[in-house]
């Protein structure tokens, strides 16, 4: 045998593989950019397909006292388990304990959402991402531990949220608008996050609203035991690359990858057309084996809770 069992396959044989599937060739530069683009949308599709393990990460954050609302990283499609770390600078002393997933609609219901205490709930918000500048810019010179920051106008300004000012990401909680002689502030303000450095900003600087990912936890973080929000995510597949370059995929979903690169391709090209039918059945069953065999393995135990209802007497 070759004792070798690195077999994968680069980009370039990816896509020769794919449009031979689809009854064509790789012939130009502009079939490459096609097909990798397809790549890259078949990557966003599997992002909705479930689960895909190769891409767990565990990750960690740091509570601070007073403040509930924490960047995840960008990359992040969806937490999948999560708990609440005590006395995480005490090794020794350390527990990790349920921290229980809630929705908006619950979320929004809690009367008190500052009060503060050990965390038990936590919200989990997926946004797009995106960044958009604002009409408003910085009123007058902030320092960098201020943690209220003057601004122009709060006009398109959520009441809460994340923002851009030079490189640091800022995360507020409140708004307070113009009153008077008094300028319109985001209060709040928690400075430095996502491990950007907490700076002094100039009059006029341009401010930046930011769609982050971020996971809000209830109750707000008290001061003592330190706590940490321990959590496993799912993260993007990583884009395709040059030429050379292997894909983010595991080799036992190589030949689904090829399968579904050759179904988008032949959705392209003329000679694919009368394959059609065949290649998608290809790539479901490819798709179904593969991602059958990408779960977890352990046993599951379920044990009914005893009950014990009163006579009421």
């Amino acid at each position: 045998t070759s004792g070798l069992t690195s077999f994968n396959l680069d980009l370039n044989d990816m896509v020769e593989e794919a449009f031979e599937r689809a009854g064509s060739e790789l012939r130009t530069g502009y079939d490459l950019r096609t097909a990798r683009r397809s790549l890259n949308l078949l990557f966003a599709d599997w992002a909705n397909r479930g689960v895909n393990m190769w891409t767990f990460e565990q990750n960690t954050i740091t509570l601070v006292q007073g403040q509930n609302t924490y960047a995840l990283p960008d990359d992040t499609v969806d937490l999948l388990d999560h708990v609440i770390r005590t006395n995480a600078n005490v090794p020794s002393n350390q527990a990790d304990l349920t921290i229980t997933r809630i929705s908006v609609s619950t979320y929004a219901t809690i009367p008190n959402k500052l009060i503060q205490g050990r965390p038990i709930q936590v919200w989990v918000q997926r946004l797009t991402g995106n960044s958009n500048l604002l009409t408003g810019t910085v009123q007058a010179t902030t320092s960098a531990t201020a943690t209220s920051i003057p601004i122009t106008t709060l006009a398109g300004v959520p009441t809460a949220g994340f923002i851009t000012i030079g490189s640091e990401l800022i995360v507020y909680n409140e708004t307070s608008p113009a009153d008077g002689a008094t300028p319109a502030y985001l209060l709040n303000c928690f400075r430095g996050q996502d491990g950007t450095t907490a700076a002094a900003h100039a009059t006029s600087a341009p401010i930046t609203l930011v769609q982050k990912n971020s996971v809000t936890v209830w109750p707000t973080p008290n001061a003592s035991p330190s706590y940490q929000f321990v959590y496993w995510r799912m993260r993007r597949i990583q884009d395709a690359g040059g030429g050379t370059k292997t894909m983010d995929v595991p080799f036992r979903f190589v030949p689904c990858l090829a399968a579904g690169l050759a179904y988008y391709i032949a959705l392209k090209v003329p000679e694919g057309l009368q394959r059609l039918d065949v290649l998608k059945a290809q790539y479901d069953e490819a798709w179904d084996r593969a991602a059958g065999e990408d779960q977890e393995k352990a046993s599951v135990r379920f044990v009914p809770r005893q009950q014990f209802i009163g006579s009421g007497t």
